[in-house]
């Protein structure tokens, strides 16, 4: 795929409340962030206990969306386990979608946007939770964007994280949120735990927005 390069930060702020939504205990407006743990400085290594009859997915896979991938995580809390990794689809948002929230600057408002569903598994033996899902989005000019953590429910892509405790067995299906700049287009999803490290890629076709009602 070539050298992948990090984006501009994506920050999207809530102005306006939203149905089932609260500001903060001092009125403050709640923010919304990129994911500060979609990846990690570790590289997979040995040093992670891979269970018998699991085959990870090899660097470099090139994988159709709703093919799951098997790959060792290590996060910055210096646990691992294997996760089976699957991005389910993608579509399209709208600017339209963000009604209710500050897009204060020309990145997010000239951006393009896509929600990703995907679904994570640990098949490991370690215990990750509290992290967010580790995955990025690739666009066409093999930018990284990372994805949007809200603080705040966004109901055209509800996202969460790992749950507190995610440990051998335990499941969650999310949905995840790009920003490309420059109504950039998406390329794909990508999972890339450190530079070293090449990427397991999803593609596939891309869903197009929903027309409002």
């Amino acid at each position: 795929m070539g050298p992948l390069r990090s984006s501009a930060p994506a920050l999207l702020g809530a102005a306006v409340l939203l149905a089932g939504c609260s500001s903060g205990p001092d009125g403050d407006t709640e923010k919304a962030t990129p994911s500060a743990t979609a990846t990690t400085t570790r590289t997979p290594s040995s040093t992670v206990a891979v269970p018998s009859g699991v085959a990870l997915t090899a660097q470099g896979s090139a994988l159709a969306f709703g093919d799951p991938a098997r790959v060792i995580f290590e996060s910055k809390r210096n646990r691992g386990t294997v996760l089976r990794l699957t991005v389910r689809s993608v579509r399209q948002g709208t600017l339209e979608d963000f009604d209710g929230f500050i897009l204060d600057d020309r990145y997010k408002q000239k951006a393009s946007y896509y929600y990703a569903t995907v679904s994570v598994r640990n098949v490991g033996r370690g215990d990750v939770g509290g992290v967010g899902v580790p995955l990025w989005g690739v666009d066409r000019s093999t930018t990284l964007l990372p994805p949007v953590t809200f603080t705040t429910r966004f109901a055209p892509c509800p996202t969460k994280e790992l749950p507190p405790r995610f440990g051998p067995g335990d499941a969650l299906t999310t949905c995840l949120v790009f920003l490309s700049p420059g109504r950039g287009r998406l390329a794909g999803v990508s999972y890339r735990p450190s530079q070293q490290f090449d990427p397991v890629t999803w593609t596939g076709t891309i869903r197009p927005a929903r027309r409002a009602r």
